[in-house]
């Protein structure tokens, strides 16, 4: 998404841009207040400009104050909004270019459209999935379900989907003691990963990762033998209609 909107934008290495390296992290939060916000003057971008300060993160809680960013404590969820904000100014700039856009693919899509357009009934389909409220409503749901937020709140909300479907289903519902995991956990930190990365934290990555892995193996196995046993409990008994059958020559 991070990427998307700085290709939008014009920037150079939008897809170079790891928004967890704190150098990336600066370097596209001044290009936006130098290229597109402009909320300070170019001599007070000084601050925010120097981007090994140890007190960087105080300058950015401040700039992200003095834009009004209603996002707190959350540097890549005000990163997020500092992006839109860009698109908003530069549409807001550009309103002859983007509204003759506009035009044109509006008379485009009417001579286009040949059947008529269906509503539907489902408020599902209605749904602004990037508002203010929806977001909201995620992280809540998050927190209910015990669920780590992630800054794209979309994936957040594949996760809980996830924990809904295998935890909260009606089978689980009616005996929930058939799907806790009981025993002693499986001490994947203490084995070998069978190769070394000369990094902890980078060992300890691919063993869970190999871990996950197996997992989908098994659940792949799992819906194999489901198919083959539908599969052999049709033909294993075939019906025969006998009056088709012909005695003799």
């Amino acid at each position: 998404m991070f990427k998307r909107r700085l290709k939008a934008l014009g920037y150079v290495e939008w897809d170079k841009v790891n928004v967890n390296d704190s150098q990336h992290f600066r370097k596209v939060v001044i290009w936006l207040e130098d290229q597109k916000i402009r909320q300070y003057s170019i001599e007070d971008r000084k601050e925010l400009r120097n981007l090994k300060n140890e007190s960087w993160p105080k300058v950015f809680a401040k700039y992200c104050e003095d834009v009004k960013c209603p996002v707190l404590n959350k540097p890549l969820d005000q990163l997020e909004w500092l992006l839109g904000h860009a698109i908003w100014l530069e549409a807001e700039h550009n309103t002859e270019e983007y509204s003759q856009n506009v035009k044109e693919m509006k008379l485009k899509m009417k001579q286009e459209a040949k059947v008529p357009q269906l509503r539907s009934k489902n408020p599902l389909d209605n749904l602004d999935f990037y508002s203010t409220e929806f977001k909201t409503g995620t992280y809540s749901l998050a927190k209910l379900l015990r669920i780590p937020h992630h800054p794209n709140h979309l994936i957040t909300l594949k996760a809980c989907s996830k924990l809904v479907q295998r935890r909260l289903n009606s089978e689980c519902l009616r005996n929930p003691n058939s799907k806790i995991i009981r025993g002693k956990p499986f001490p994947i930190m203490d084995i070998a990963a069978g190769f070394q990365l000369n990094k902890p934290a980078l060992e300890n990555a691919a063993k869970i990762l190999a871990l996950l892995y197996i997992q989908d193996i098994r659940n792949l196995q799992t819906k194999i033998n489901e198919a083959i046993v539908r599969v052999q409990s049709i033909t294993a008994n075939p019906k025969t209609d006998t009056k088709l059958g012909k005695v003799g020559k």
